[in-house]
């Protein structure tokens, strides 16, 4: 495996972004690992909501993404299994245990849409 971020959208948008390095003694907010390794490490991207991303345009930057682990954090932490997150008018179903995204559905194809096999839902 090539890189640890199955999603190409979210591995090209990481890849993409530029470097600075901090001023020697000054501390800037957000140090620490970068956003892929922290993807990498808490959530993954099936391939069924890989093509679904895809085949749906849908994206979503790094600010978005970070939403997304919050909320698939704060299911863990009451103790879900399987969660529908909903970002701005983008809804994810999440695999919490197994921190996997499982499929996506944008708001042109939400509309008559039911989740089922999930146990909590978080707006985030």
């Amino acid at each position: 495996m090539s890189s640890p971020i199955q999603n190409n959208k979210v591995a090209d948008l990481l890849q993409n972004r530029p470097v600075t390095a901090p001023k020697p003694g000054v501390s800037t907010p957000g140090t620490g690992p970068d956003f892929s390794t922290i993807l990498a490490d808490r959530l993954k991207v099936s391939n069924h909501a890989q093509t679904r991303l895809q085949s749906r345009d849908i994206q979503l930057d790094a600010a978005k993404w970070e939403r997304v682990l919050q909320g698939v954090e704060r299911a863990a932490q009451k103790g879900a299994k399987e969660s529908l997150v909903m970002v701005d008018d983008v809804a994810l179903v999440v695999s919490v245990r197994n921190r996997t995204v499982i499929t996506a559905v944008d708001q042109q194809h939400l509309k008559e849409n039911v989740f089922t096999n999930i146990d909590s839902a978080v707006i985030v």
